[in-house]
């Protein structure tokens, strides 16, 4: 494959724009970081709709400090995931949906909407009352481009993975390929097959098996995604992603495994590997640098 296709078709970035401080010059103001991180990768995840569904308004904010070209993949609002376990302030489901509508809406007109993440619990496994909620979920997302990423071992079980997999191809899923450990029920094994032809997802969340359950620890998420991809592992993923490819066509990759600083170490890795541009960087690419750090 030509260096311009693989260019065109494999976008890669991280999950959220502000706790990457490698990429930045030093003193750079919070305000200021993602249209910096816009002219060095193409592509981000916002995780913070996650916690709170953003305005329009906010929207709007982000789609002006950001290229033409630049693409979001907005994660789901956790009360439309079934992660939230208090209050939600909403009058009921479909409203809640409506409103996270409206703001991922302002992302589409613009160009700007790569997908919409449906990150499901480590509780949300293969049930029919789970399948109906996600034939829901895909109704009142009409017209948005919707992904699909379990937490739950069941989906991918024995005959139910061929089963899954026909159905997010059914529904109009795009599947988001996950790189997580391998530690029973509440994770899934790396399932590398498109559920949709004009695009794919992979997030790589890391391989820290011992911190993989910490929920409910006070510092779960630092111990959760504390990983860094060796060499071996990113040239194993080059092969996976090429062969991927060849059925899908575009690959969006998003690096999650920030707890340590390593996600944008890791992206730049894999940028290279694939023999794609490296964005101009503030020094010499932060993983140069590590190879010299005791």
């Amino acid at each position: 494959m030509q260096r311009e296709e693989m260019e065109r078709r494999i976008q890669i970035g991280l999950a959220g724009w502000g706790d990457h401080d490698a990429i930045y010059p030093s003193g750079t103001k919070s305000g200021d970081k993602l249209n910096i991180y816009g002219r060095r990768f193409p592509i981000v995840e916002l995780d913070s709709s996650f916690y709170a569904i953003p305005t329009p308004a906010r929207m709007v904010k982000w789609i002006e400090q950001t290229p033409e070209t630049f693409g979001f993949i907005v994660k789901a609002y956790q009360g439309m995931t079934g992660h939230t376990r208090g209050k939600i302030p909403y009058s009921d489901p479909k409203t809640m949906f409506q409103v996270f509508r409206e703001s991922a809406e302002e992302l589409q007109r613009m160009g700007k909407l790569r997908a919409v993440l449906f990150q499901y619990p480590p509780w949300f496994g293969c049930e029919r009352k789970h399948v109906d909620i996600l034939r829901r979920t895909r109704e009142w997302m009409d017209g948005l481009p919707v992904a699909l990423e379990f937490r739950h071992q069941s989906w991918f079980q024995g005959e139910t993975r061929d089963k899954t997999l026909q159905f997010m191809r059914d529904e109009g899923w795009i599947h988001s390929i996950c790189d997580e450990p391998q530690v029973g029920d509440g994770s899934v094994p790396t399932v590398l097959e498109p559920t949709r032809s004009d695009c794919t997802i992979i997030r790589f969340h890391g391989r820290n098996a011992s911190g993989w359950h910490a929920s409910g620890q006070p510092n779960w998420r630092e111990v959760r995604y504390l990983y860094r991809y060796n060499e071996q592992e990113l040239s194993e993923w080059k092969e996976n992603i090429v062969n991927l490819l060849a059925s899908t066509e575009n690959c969006w990759i998003v690096f999650n495994n920030n707890s340590g600083g390593d996600a944008a170490d890791n992206a730049l890795q894999l940028m290279e590997a694939l023999g794609l541009d490296l964005p101009d960087m503030p020094g010499p690419p932060p993983y140069q640098l590590s190879l010299f750090e005791d």
